[in-house]
């Protein structure tokens, strides 16, 4: 949830017409991840929770391409540094599916 906290602090950076825009969505995204890992592991078997770590994995990915279009459209004037959080936090998710794969 650290990241989620990161994403939100984040995006107050950017420019106000955004707000319903590139924001929004990844705001949404960045909620979807620990929602998805938490959902996940309520659920009886592996294969349920595999399946809710690859959406995770998927709302991640959204996440990498909005913010390396928020980077290239230079919509805030410093580099983004959850680049790198985002993806240490995909071969978190990688590797927990391959876990669970082994495993079915």
């Amino acid at each position: 949830m650290d990241f989620t906290v990161k994403v939100y602090l984040l995006m107050q950076h950017l420019p106000v017409d955004e707000r319903f825009a590139l924001k929004s969505q990844i705001q949404r995204a960045a909620v979807s991840i620990p929602s998805n890992v938490a959902e996940g592991c309520s659920r009886s078997s592996q294969l349920e929770l595999k399946r809710f770590l690859e959406i995770a994995l998927g709302s991640s990915y959204e996440i990498e391409t909005q913010l390396l279009l928020v980077e290239r459209l230079k919509m805030l004037s410093e580099p983004i540094a959850l680049l790198d959080d985002i993806v240490e936090i995909q071969k978190m998710l990688v590797g927990l599916i391959k876990s669970i794969k082994s495993k079915l």
